[in-house]
């Protein structure tokens, strides 16, 4: 079955994601196998190559690891953060033949990025990509992580995403997607996210978004201490993390915190998006009668081929920089998957329709435990009529580093909806004066820019439509016959 996954990181934003969740995965590789065998589920993110050769060559499955290359495309359109990958303690992780850069940087703006750099660069990303798949058996999918308020993460990004539609039609493309957040420093964020996020909508197979002001709101509360440290925490805690700016972030998101050091708060937003990649990806990366595909993510999440936005969520919220996570008991895990307050973007599941649910869960619980708390929790969720059962499950044993137990959420919602709002109220307040159109006009037409919110507005309002939609009288009546009100849960 189809198993490899090629990872493909897209300017400062995918490339600082990337490190910490190659950086998790190893690390929860190192803890759980301990034989140290390259098996076929380490294979799915890694190559196991010779290096006594010129040209290393693979080792096959079985044998022990000798030295472990991600199977991942590395591009931006400026040097600084490849540089200081290449220059950190994964630098062997990745093929310098595997890294595409460029020097003058994408001027935060989509156009830019995707009509200069995008055909400039096809050619020779499509051949590190041809490169990188020649070392798979059956290639899967391809993941991209990258940002929608830059230039190059937004708009090469995007680019890049059409041309692997176009190269490989039949390959599933999954992207991560960091949202801007409401005072991004970058003034036209607001035409790179919707620019950017219409493209998603028509060359992405699902979606996983993540806002940095939800990131910046999970970061504080992670680090809050619990009630019993508050008063021996009060005389050394550092001020929260806040929504302030500053163009020379290094990190994920494009504010900066005023008053806490900037590596470590922006370290610890990576490292929650990082940490969901590694649940999403657990299936892939270790054996499990229950596992769940990714490919199975999209027949089960996306009803709809143009509704593909998949909210995610963390239980529990990971300490940033160390082990020292807090107890939580499973039923209360499964409780807070479904919280406004777990969610990585701003948004409430509980109190909007949810077309479908994917539960990816970790560690060593039993089938009655899962469906104990669905039963619990079924009530409080939003199903559409047409989809009662729409919870998809999937159980990996290997539980992460440090953890006996971890949930993710994928919600396909109807409350992305109002997240879409949010970002098209901020393009209108921008395009309504004209505000730096001409900084984009140099490289599309203006009506490029009406066209992507056009895009987005449609998918906002079949968000929308199925939020509220009931059955016909027909349909309601015949729903009655197959499914009675008094059958049993």
């Amino acid at each position: 079955m189809p198993r490899e996954i090629i990872t493909v990181q897209c300017g400062q934003c995918g490339n600082q994601i990337g490190w910490r969740f190659w950086d998790l995965v190893l690390r929860e590789h190192a803890a759980h196998n301990k034989g140290g065998v390259f098996d076929e589920a380490f294979s799915s993110f890694f190559r196991n190559v010779d290096t006594r050769f010129s040209q290393p060559a693979d080792c096959p499955l079985g044998s022990p690891v000798s030295s472990l290359r991600a199977r991942a495309v590395l591009v931006d359109t400026e040097e600084g953060v490849v540089g200081q990958l290449y220059r950190g303690p994964l630098a062997e992780l990745f093929d310098p033949a595997q890294c595409l850069t460029d020097v003058s940087g994408a001027g935060n703006n989509w156009a830019h990025g995707h009509e200069v750099y995008g055909p400039s660069h096809r050619e020779a990303f499509l051949e590190k990509v041809r490169r990188a798949a020649q070392h798979c058996d059956s290639l899967q999918c391809f993941s991209l992580l990258h940002s929608l308020g830059g230039g190059t993460g937004s708009g090469l990004g995007t680019y890049l995403l059409s041309a692997l539609e176009d190269e490989y039609p039949n390959k599933y493309r999954f992207a991560t997607s960091a949202f801007p957040a409401a005072d991004d420093d970058v003034i036209t964020s607001p035409y790179n996210a919707v620019l950017a996020a219409a493209e998603l909508v028509e060359h992405a197979d699902a979606v996983f978004p993540v806002d940095n002001g939800a990131l910046i709101d999970l970061v504080n509360r992670a680090e809050k201490p619990a009630p019993s440290e508050q008063s021996r925490a009060s005389s050394q805690r550092t001020p929260p993390v806040t929504d302030n700016s500053a163009t020379s972030t290094p990190c994920l998101a494009s504010a900066r915190p005023a008053a806490v050091p900037r590596q470590r708060a922006f370290d610890s937003m990576n490292n929650l998006v990082a940490h969901m990649l590694s649940n999403l990806t657990a299936s892939n990366r270790f054996d499990g009668a229950l596992n769940v595909d990714l490919s199975d993510l999209t027949s089960s999440l996306v009803p709809f081929p143009r509704l593909h936005f998949l909210l995610p969520a963390l239980a529990p919220l990971y300490s940033l920089q160390d082990l020292k996570y807090r107890s939580a008991r499973l039923d209360g895990l499964f409780s807070d998957a479904f919280a406004a307050h777990s969610q990585l973007t701003r948004s409430d599941p509980k109190h909007s329709t949810m077309l479908a649910t994917g539960l990816l869960l970790r560690g060593d619980l039993m089938m009655s435990d899962v469906q104990r708390n669905l039963a619990r929790l079924r009530p409080q969720l939003r199903l559409p009529y047409w989809n009662p059962d729409g919870v998809k499950v999937g159980i990996c044993a290997t539980p992460p580093v440090g953890l006996p137990h971890a949930v993710l959420a994928l919600s396909n919602n109807c409350c992305m909806a109002r997240v879409l709002e949010v970002h098209l109220e901020r393009f209108d307040r921008l395009y309504r004066r004209k505000a730096h159109v001409h900084h984009f006009s140099q490289y599309v037409e203006a009506s490029a820019l009406t066209r992507a919110r056009e895009t987005l507005m449609e998918v906002h309002d079949q968000y929308a439509r199925y939020e509220t939609s009931q059955p016909s009288p027909e349909a309601q009546e015949l729903l009655d016959r197959l499914v009675p009100t008094n059958m049993p849960t």
